[in-house]
């Protein structure tokens, strides 16, 4: 017996990518996807090796211990990346403090400055100046003056 042909219209042809587009959209929907990968996807990836290998020719000690190596200096360039981001964060907070009661310029645009005093700090994740009674980032003073 001979496999029947299915054929499709143009129209069924949009109807079906229509469908599977919006199937596709519910389920990725909150999903992120990554272009590295991870310490879990590492882990994962080790074991899978070790579950998987060849009992006649199991994982070398050198391999093995060469992996972990990588994954020990994987997991100490994210701890020290995420410990540079920390102290950036706190060097941040420093110098917008040291410029509480002092005159800075803050930039409003491409050409445009405002000047006045720094009456406040906020602390957070970017600290904020109040200069003039308006809130600006920290990163937009320019310039701050001894006084």
């Amino acid at each position: 017996m001979e496999p029947i042909k299915a054929t499709m219209n143009s129209d069924q042809m949009e109807e079906l990518r229509r469908i599977a587009d919006e199937h596709n959209a519910k389920v990725n929907k909150g999903r992120n996807p990554q272009q590295e990968l991870g310490k879990d996807d590492f882990l994962k990836l080790l074991l899978t090796q070790l579950a998987h290998q060849d009992p006649t020719a199991p994982l070398e000690d050198k391999e093995f211990i060469a992996q972990m190596a990588q994954f020990t200096s994987l997991e100490q360039m994210k701890n020290m990346a995420a410990d540079f981001a920390n102290m950036a964060r706190m060097i941040q907070g420093s110098e917008a403090n040291s410029a509480l009661g002092k005159s800075v310029e803050v930039k409003l645009g491409e050409d445009r400055v405002a000047q006045g005093y720094v009456n406040a700090v906020t602390r957070g994740e970017i600290p904020q100046v109040l200069v003039n009674g308006v809130y600006y980032n920290w990163d937009q003073v320019v310039k701050v003056y001894e006084e």
